[in-house]
């Protein structure tokens, strides 16, 4: 996905949001995000510079390789289309903003280093890993077996799987996905989620009833206005994602936590660069900082104790 496009599907995200937008939560300043006339509205993303004052921490940054000491920059792709705290565009529509950018700045910041930030797709991110394209990705990318047989992931929060729907659905709690039978998911293409509902599909028929239908979008606007508009059941998503984008939208509920899964940096497999970004998301919840980036976009329920490379992952 181009830059362009990209961008234009972060927009068309936002603008679905607003034309929904009700019930929405105060900012860390403890203001409600503003209506537009005409009756929308653009939920405020926090802007709050949270990491100005971190310093670079030599003993972390001796940890990297001499060749990028030396040249001091990193190359970072960034999936940007999901809802705060994911990585959002600002209202100029240039900027991007969320707890993966700030997370990642403050890392920068710690090994004395700038980041070549680049957006691209959620699902090319990886791939692109392995090539040599990128130095690093971030996307909210979950710890999964599968991943790790070619990505090495530095971990930093803990998110995972969760399930919204509709105010009038008949669902309470999905704890089995044989709940799901029968019904209409909405996820996004390339993710934990679409796995696993694939994965599990065939459940259904085991135990004698209709396979649910899986409905991937690259868009999150339009997986929305899917459920909005009762062309699906249930979306599956981030836990955090869910959360935000409920108080957003009339009409809409955070059902559950599914399963949760640590999240982390994502690096090509036997990357030299784990070391440091470990000890510096560990400098960061030292001095304070990482508890100032959860503070800012409302995820403290999602800190880990420290950060681990390639921790045990669920599939």
């Amino acid at each position: 996905m181009t830059y362009h496009r990209a961008r234009a599907a972060v927009l068309f995200a936002a603008a679905a949001l607003a034309l929904t937008a009700a019930c929405a939560a105060p900012d860390e300043a403890g203001r409600r995000p503003a209506a537009a006339a005409g009756g929308g509205g653009e939920a405020r993303i926090p802007t709050k510079d949270v990491i100005g004052d971190v310093k670079k921490d030599p003993a972390a940054a001796q940890l990297l390789p001499a060749g990028v000491r030396k040249r001091g920059t990193l190359t970072i792709a960034t999936s940007v289309g999901g809802t705060p705290p994911g990585a959002s565009y600002l209202p100029d529509g240039k900027t991007v903003a969320g707890q993966d950018i700030d997370f990642a700045d403050a890392v920068a910041k710690v090994l004395g280093l700038r980041l070549k930030r680049e957006v691209a797709s959620f699902e090319a991110i990886l791939p692109a890993l392995g090539s040599g394209k990128y130095d690093l990705g971030t996307g909210n990318f979950g710890v999964t077996a599968e991943r790790k047989k070619t990505i090495d992931f530095v971990t930093y929060i803990n998110d995972g799987q969760g399930f919204a729907v509709r105010d009038d659905s008949p669902l309470k709690k999905v704890t089995d996905l044989t709940q799901l039978c029968g019904r209409t998911v909405a996820t996004s293409a390339g993710t934990t989620f679409e796995a696993t509902l694939e994965q599990n599909r065939s459940r259904c028929t085991k135990a004698g009833k209709k396979p649910y239908e899986v409905k991937t979008y690259a868009e999150q606007g339009a997986l929305w206005i899917s459920l909005q508009q009762g062309r699906s059941d249930v979306v599956m998503s981030t836990i955090n994602g869910l959360r935000y984008s409920v108080r957003q939208q009339k009409g809409l509920r955070f059902l559950n936590e599914y399963q949760r899964l640590d999240v982390g940096f994502a690096f090509k497999k036997g990357s030299p660069l784990t070391p440091a970004f470990r000890a510096a998301v560990n400098r960061l919840q030292k001095d304070g900082t990482y508890d100032r980036i959860l503070k800012k976009w409302g995820t403290t329920g999602s800190a880990i104790d420290g950060s681990r490379i390639n921790p045990p992952a669920k599939d």
